[in-house]
């Protein structure tokens, strides 16, 4: 009987119970209508970005390629955790199964990894801009803007997947009940009984390389973009080279304050109460606003878009003239 109990305990379960904000009900439909309506938001501009940066010409220069990219995986962070909250909020039963839980922390972490190394990317090609602007269709062709693009994803992946293997090692000895809105590592360690000392050491480790490297690399290029802009002698010019990077600048706040809270602290010291909620943020304001921010700071964005909206509009027009 005792190594049947423990083969049980050993055993993973078959599904984990999403706590997100049950124990205050009250607090549950106002957050459901918050996080359709962000969902909805996220959908329709990030899918916005990604169509002018690919049908109109003048945005096929690596910044938009980056941006695009960018979007995209906006579009698959709120896809990946937004349906699974809001049919738990809906629900008496808020569960996810055990294989359910370990592909969204898979595809969270390789989101989030991709992300970091993506806007130092994005960084790098401001500062060939402002600060090598005469060379930078030299420094900075598409193909390798394609490259790094590659390189994020690629990057993103192999730190999923060591995550993931690490993760599905863990014991939880019966528990089942995640203090979270969705599954996430952080989250996993907390809830595991078994000795994590490796996947603490393990997270801290990744964490530190692919949130502090690139956030470095973003630093460092904003202190050149910033010393060639107070050269610049004419208020216009520096209003201008300013405003090219505020855009970017605001996203990676957004992104690297949460992140940096959630994940550079030792994982057994975790405060899921907190945690939690900046994971919500996160994983649907973040990519609600990115869209936002790119297009209101951005004329080239803002034009393609208007000239969008206005040909499905004239299109539509005519699809229903000819209806009746």
């Amino acid at each position: 009987m005792r190594g049947d109990n423990q083969s049980f305990l050993g055993d993973p379960p078959q599904e984990f119970i999403l706590l997100g904000v049950s124990d205050r009900p009250w607090l549950e439909l106002p957050l459901f209508v918050v996080l359709l309506v962000s969902y909805i938001l996220a959908m329709l501009g990030n899918i916005a970005i990604i169509l002018v940066s690919w049908l109109d010409p003048r945005l096929h220069s690596p910044m938009y390629i980056f941006l695009s990219h960018l979007s995209f995986l906006d579009l698959c962070y709120t896809t990946t955790t937004v349906p699974q909250m809001l049919v738990n909020m809906g629900s008496s039963r808020k569960t996810i199964s055990y294989s359910g839980c370990m592909v969204q922390c898979a595809i969270f972490h390789w989101l989030g990894c991709t992300e970091c190394i993506l806007l130092a990317a994005m960084a790098l090609d401001r500062y060939v801009a402002i600060c090598e602007p005469l060379r930078y269709a030299v420094i900075m062709p598409r193909p390798l803007s394609q490259q790094l693009v590659a390189v994020a994803w690629l990057s993103g992946f192999g730190n999923s997947l060591v995550q993931v293997v690490l993760t599905v090692q863990l014991r939880f000895c019966g528990r089942q009940v995640l203090n979270n809105f969705f599954c996430e590592v952080p989250a996993m360690i907390k809830l595991s009984c078994a000795d994590t000392a490796v996947n603490d050491a393990t997270l801290s480790a990744l964490v530190a390389f692919f949130v502090l490297v690139p956030l470095a690399l973003i630093l460092l290029s904003y202190g050149f973009i910033a010393r060639t802009v107070l050269r610049i002698q004419s208020s216009r010019g520096r209003h201008k080279a300013f405003g090219t990077c505020s855009s970017h600048l605001g996203v990676v706040s957004l992104f690297y304050l949460p992140a940096i809270y959630m994940y550079l602290q030792p994982p057994s010291s975790y405060c899921q109460e907190q945690g939690k909620f900046i994971s919500l943020f996160y994983s649907i304001i973040t990519p609600t606003l990115n869209p936002f921010i790119y297009t209101l700071r951005n004329k080239n964005a803002k034009g393609a878009l208007r000239s969008l909206l206005s040909r499905t509009w004239r299109f539509c027009r005519r699809r229903g003239s000819e209806t009746c």
